[in-house]
């Protein structure tokens, strides 16, 4: 798939250790709108207009391993969206004013390179990792 500007929304269900916890972060935090929901058991959100699912499993959550990436700690399993520069700017503003905790704190890779991108990582209550990036040119997302 080569056109970057059409993709199809993704799905993906992870763990949380409660539910409503992921509701005010997912909602309030990020900002997502609700979909379905089994109060206690799972929630949908709409998630930069991909569907995920939390789904109470305590006994799966945190984060163990991690990969050196750019002198970085980056948890090697984590899930994100690319947004445009500005809205991620927004974002990595907002995050910052309500004192959200950085993994790696918004910063800019590769700048004035190909490939240049801005990066965030942080967790969610239920220490899934999360990474926000966005790129100077969108069509340098899969180049080599």
């Amino acid at each position: 798939m080569s056109n970057t500007h059409n993709i199809p929304p993704f799905h993906l269900a992870f763990p949380v250790r409660d539910v409503e916890e992921a509701r005010t972060f997912y909602g309030e935090v990020l900002g997502c709108t609700e979909g379905r929901c089994a109060p206690g058991e799972w929630c949908d959100f709409n998630f930069y207009r991909h569907q995920i699912v939390a789904h109470k499993a305590p006994e799966e959550c945190g984060c163990d391993a991690y990969s050196d990436v750019d002198s970085h700690k980056v948890p090697a399993r984590h899930f994100g969206v690319v947004l445009p520069m500005d809205e991620w700017q927004q974002l990595a503003d907002r995050l910052t004013g309500l004192g959200i905790q950085f993994i790696i704190d918004p910063y800019v890779r590769f700048k004035g390179e190909a490939g240049e991108q801005a990066t965030m990582f942080f967790m969610d209550p239920s220490e899934n990792a999360i990474e926000i990036k966005a790129f100077a040119n969108i069509e340098s997302l899969f180049a080599k």
